[in-house]
Parts: structure tokens; sequence; C-alpha cells
């Protein structure tokens, strides 16, 4: 942040992803003008926004959705931030190399410049989340763009438990962590844990907030992804219902906007890093932290004796 960073909005795009590819790009690219329009400097999709949720199984043939890095996307996403002068954040299926794919948010700036790309750093592999199937562990590091309105980091999905991911993105300089996502219940789970699942994401990530002084925006989607009834040779499945509930919140991890859990909604927010710097004068949690004392954070675990 510098003496010269000024009030800026940002857009969360919450929205459902169809089968068709370009169908979500189009739908992805009007919310996006609407989130312009209502004076968002910065917008965010949700993860892997071009399709649904392809995770769910192991089927080869869905590494035909990946994509170079640039490449179609990035560029519709680029002429739209020139037209609208936006700062957009997108999250892409790359196709890095044969062979070789990344989960990948890129940066777009308010002329259209693909400012850079953030591979997502950590991979989960749980029942209808298989990642590790399709995803290489990002080698980009963590990392912060300037763009014309705001130094934003990104961040993606599973990296939200993380404490140390939003750590070493803040301490780069961000104004705001975005994470797009794409998370929700197993139906058969959701009326026992829903709510505290629900809960546990955005206290994690409200969290990130107090503990960086910093703004936080997760942009997940909505919608039933995956159901299959039951067939010759072909086993049932209730899918996975994303919860929507995107949200932003201040460097006091105060929730300043939050949509809903079933429809589409674009939020736009303003966020002054005034705040940011208030709120770290009053709670000087990077002043105070120990760096001499940290080492050990890099072990895998730590002997209790």
């Amino acid at each position: 942040m510098t003496a010269r960073s000024r009030p800026f909005k940002v857009g969360l795009i919450q929205m459902k992803c169809a089968v068709d590819p370009v169908r979500n790009l189009e739908r992805a690219l009007t919310l996006l003008a609407d989130a312009a329009a209502l004076g968002a400097h910065v917008a965010c999709l949700p993860e892997l926004f071009l399709t649904p949720y392809f995770c769910q199984s192991f089927d080869a043939s869905k590494f035909n959705l990946a994509e170079p890095i640039p490449g179609p996307t990035t560029r519709a996403l680029a002429e739209t931030a020139r037209s609208t002068s936006m700062a957009i954040v997108g999250s892409i299926f790359e196709h890095r190399a044969p062979g070789l794919y990344h989960n990948t948010a890129v940066v777009l700036d308010a002329d259209g410049a693909l400012v850079g790309s953030y591979r997502k750093m950590h991979i989960p592999d749980d029942p209808l989340y298989y990642e590790k199937y399709y995803f290489t562990p990002g080698d980009l590091g963590f990392k912060t763009f300037a763009t014309r309105h705001a130094r934003i980091g990104t961040l993606v999905c599973w990296d939200q438990w993380y404490p140390e991911a939003a750590r070493l993105t803040a301490l780069r300089g961000a104004e705001i962590l975005f994470y797009p996502t794409a998370i929700g219940w197993h139906p058969s789970e959701k009326s026992e844990f829903g709510a505290a699942q629900a809960d546990a994401w955005e206290t994690m990530q409200r969290a990130h907030a107090i503990a960086n002084g910093v703004y936080v925006a997760a942009v997940n989607r909505v919608g039933l992804e995956g159901a299959v009834p039951p067939g010759p040779g072909v086993a049932a499945s209730q899918g996975l219902e994303f919860w929507g509930g995107s949200f932003l919140a201040d460097p006091f991890g105060r929730v300043l906007a939050r949509a809903g859990r079933h429809h589409e909604e674009v939020l736009v927010v303003e966020c002054d890093p005034a705040l940011q710097e208030e709120t770290r004068r009053n709670w000087p949690f990077f002043r105070d932290r120990r760096i001499d004392a940290y080492d050990a954070i890099t072990e895998r675990y730590l002997d209790p004796s």
C-alpha cells in the first residue's frame, strides 16, 4: 500500500455454471459488465467458472477442457477489462504443456494487460473433489499484482484453509485477498453438517482478514452439479450442492456484504486502504511477529516431546 492508495470498489461474481463453456463465458462477461455498471474497479469470478466442477470423477477426457495462458479465455476477459476499465480475476484450467495442467488464477488489468498468474498451491483429494488427478501443484509461489486500482493477492479455494498462504500473500503488500472458490455440500451430509461446514469456511477467511489486516473476498458458485441417477453400469451420485455465500470482509473481519445460498448475485463493495492502515496501527500483528522463532513452521510435524 502507498500513500496514494485510494478507495476502490470490488465486484464479486457469484454464478451458476452450465455444461456449455461458451454459455458460461458469455454469462460471466455479462455479470462482469453488470459489476462495472455498479461501479466496480476490480472483479473476481468463481473458481473454474467455464465449466461444471469436473473434478467429481476421474475422466481423462476432461483434460480437453484445459487451455493455454494466454489463450481464448484470457483474451475475452481482457476485452471486457479494457471496455470497462476494470481489473478482472479469472480462474482457468491451464494447459501448460503436454500432460501438465494447473488450476490457475489470472489477473487482467484495467487496460486488458495480463498482469500475471497464480497457480493453486494446495490441491485437495477428497470424495467428489479429486483435484490431484487433474492439477499439478502451483510453482509460482504466493504473489500479489499491482493493478490500476489496487494491489491484489490471488489464492484459490483449498488455499483458503491455510494461514501460511494468506500471511505470505499479505506480506507481499496485498490490499485485498481474492479466493475464487468452488465449495459445496454433499447433499447427504447437508442436514447434519451443512451449517457447521459453511460457518467454518467463512470463519477461516474472516480470520485471515483479521490476522493480516487485509480485505478478503471469497467468490463461490451456486447450484447442484453432478447429480447422476442410477442406471445400467452407472453409479448413482447426488453430486455437489455449491453453497454460494460469497462475501467480502474488511481488515477487522467484519462482513461488509454476503450473497445468498441459491442464486446468482453480483456484489459490489467499497474497500478503503486507509482502513487497512488504521487497523494495523491498532492491531499491530505484523509489528509483533517473532520472525526469529518460526523456523519450525516449515517442518511437516514436530515431535511433541
